[in-house]
């Protein structure tokens, strides 16, 4: 016992030793002087962070270009005779929409609630009634349009209100039009990630493969008209989201 007892303090001191070297261990410092981020109200389910730039609040499509096309009520505007453009132009960019497809359910496949969202006016994000609808899987809802597929089909069904949050890092060209940089997009489909990091292989076309055409860095977002009556509302773009730059410490001497 007495040898027990002996063992015992032993171990105690021990585990006390080594609590005490634990808490005299420096803490990482980078040194880096970091700017300040921030403080933003991060707005809710129907109203846009406060940095962002409101495209489509349910009273006006000012932010527009053929806004007048389109009818609006009750908060929400619906596809008219012609595909609207933003007046402003972007390029890298956080865009949160929300839509819904037709309740009465009429055609198959491309026929039934197509729409699409241009990030610049050239790489589509597909919008489709994909609720038990089969179509090409390059094309349905969430696709990168005859590119790539959603990971998952996320979609509500016909008439419910949908949402995609898209995170989109734009082409960069040199002076010669040499693509330096292609695009990448990040989709979330009613909260679900469809895609990650997606590496763009060029625009988005029905009739060709992808491929870049030097453009400018900024460039309008299109919502599309394809003949269906889908509703739109609370849409909203933020252009603030690229890292904080810090200073990097000075060297010693």
């Amino acid at each position: 016992m007495k040898r027990f007892a002996l063992n015992m303090l032993a171990l105690a001191m021990l585990v006390a030793t080594l609590g005490l070297a634990r808490f005299t261990i420096d803490e990482y410092n980078s040194g880096i002087v970091w700017p300040e981020p921030a403080a933003i109200q991060p707005g809710n389910s129907s109203t846009a962070p406060s940095d962002a730039i409101v495209l489509f609040d349910g009273k006006n499509l000012d932010a527009w270009k053929n806004g007048d096309a389109w009818k609006i009520r009750d908060g929400y505007t619906e596809v008219g005779g012609k595909t609207i453009q933003t007046k402003q132009a972007f390029g890298d960019c956080q865009l949160h929409l929300e839509f819904a497809t037709p309740t009465k359910v009429k055609g198959k496949g491309q026929g039934r609630g197509n729409s699409g969202v241009y990030l610049m006016g050239k790489y589509e994000v597909q919008i489709l009634d994909s609720f038990e609808n089969p179509t090409y899987f390059d094309g349905q809802c969430g696709a990168l349009y005859k590119q790539q597929p959603p990971m998952v089909n996320a979609s509500r069904g016909p008439g419910e209100w949908q949402s995609f949050d898209i995170v989109f890092t734009a082409p960069r060209f040199d002076e010669q039009g040499e693509l330096k940089q292609p695009a990448f997009v990040t989709v979330l489909h009613n909260g679900v990630l469809i895609h990650n990091h997606y590496k763009l292989p060029g625009g988005t076309f029905w009739d060709q493969p992808p491929h870049y055409k030097a453009h400018p860095e900024k460039l309008p977002i299109t919502l599309q008209n394809h003949g269906n009556p889908l509703r739109f509302r609370n849409i909203w773009i933020r252009e603030n989201i690229h890292p904080l730059v810090g200073k990097q410490p000075e060297a010693k001497q």
